[in-house]
């Protein structure tokens, strides 16, 4: 499991959003990825191999 990215969660909490140390730890990380995705915006998964090779097939590039 890949540990919690507390930097930068304090980075954007504190940097970008200018929250309180009490405002910051008082958020639960949901409260916290919903800041950031009314900032930064919802992020795309790159699709599965199976997908994009599906997609190539499909939609061919050229000619």
């Amino acid at each position: 499991m890949t540990p919690f990215p507390w930097e930068a969660a304090m980075r954007f909490g504190f940097g970008v959003l200018r929250l309180s140390s009490e405002a910051f730890w008082r958020l639960t990380p949901r409260e916290l990825a919903a800041a950031w995705t009314a900032i930064a915006g919802e992020q795309v998964q790159a699709p599965a191999r199976a997908a994009l090779d599906d997609l190539m097939e499909r939609f061919p590039d050229g000619r």
